[in-house]
């Protein structure tokens, strides 16, 4: 099976790209972010219509997360186990074998803002979450955009970042504590090289100067690690007429 995130950054302005390169991808399971939709305004017929059952969680003009999958969608849960946050940034359920989350990390805005703090605890919250979803489901992918670069080599300019949010300590080491958990960076399981980047700027022309950062990531449990035999981020998606700021996230797992 062939699963993927990306946060779209608006599906209201985006569906018909995402609906191309559905059909193109021979993507199975679609992780979104950022949809920008009301709960009532998701196109589900547009997908629906190329075989895939979808699951929405949205809050109109902001945030706004969705699984999209062709290999069956139930156990849906919107938000996170014990974080009564009114925004919406988590939705999970089981496609084919796995359990999947879709989730959107705060952004942080800066490390004196109170956004950083909600941007901790939230963080501090998944990942109590992926605890009890491990307890139950050893078929674990947990994607998105996290806003986090989880190091150095994931960042096109250290002193660019320097004292901001993104690569901070606390935030890195909620990626550690992820790994603590058991759950692997699939892309990096397979890339080690630097300035592999899945998010660029729309200012200063920074996707052709190659000026990004990877902060949509996508974790699997050893079960899923076993299985993954490749992992890519698809930044032929970043180019075009009104591209999304993300490129798709793509890893694909051998099952029965």
């Amino acid at each position: 099976m062939r699963i993927a995130t990306w946060n779209v950054n608006s599906l209201k302005v985006r569906l018909e790209r995402v609906l191309s390169w559905l059909k193109t991808s021979e993507c199975d399971v679609l992780c979104i972010q950022e949809t920008k939709l009301a709960q009532d305004s998701f196109p589900a017929k547009a997908f629906e219509e190329l075989g895939f059952e979808v699951a929405h969680y949205g809050q109109g003009q902001w945030n706004g997360v969705a699984l999209v999958s062709r290999l069956g969608l139930s156990g849906v849960k919107r938000g996170l186990d014990d974080y009564a946050d009114t925004e919406a940034r988590a939705i999970s359920g089981i496609c084919g074998p796995l359990r999947v989350m879709s989730v959107y990390v705060p952004n942080g805005r800066s490390l004196d803002d109170p956004h950083y703090q909600y941007k901790l605890r939230w963080m501090h919250s998944l990942l109590g979450s992926i605890r009890g979803e491990l307890a139950t489901y050893p078929a674990l992918v947990v994607a998105g955009d996290f806003n986090i670069a989880p190091t150095d080599r994931d960042v096109w300019s250290t002193a660019a970042y320097e004292g901001a949010t993104h690569v901070s300590v606390a935030e890195r080491d909620q990626i550690i504590q992820m790994a603590n958990l058991g759950m692997v960076d699939l892309f990096r399981h397979f890339y080690q090289e630097d300035k592999l980047f899945s998010w660029w700027d729309y200012r200063g022309g920074s996707f052709h100067k190659r000026q990004g950062l990877r902060i949509d990531l996508m974790f699997g449990s050893q079960w899923v690690v076993d299985r993954t035999s490749w992992a890519l981020i698809d930044r032929n998606e970043r180019k075009g007429p009104q591209p999304s700021d993300h490129a798709p996230v793509i890893v694909e797992i051998a099952v029965e």
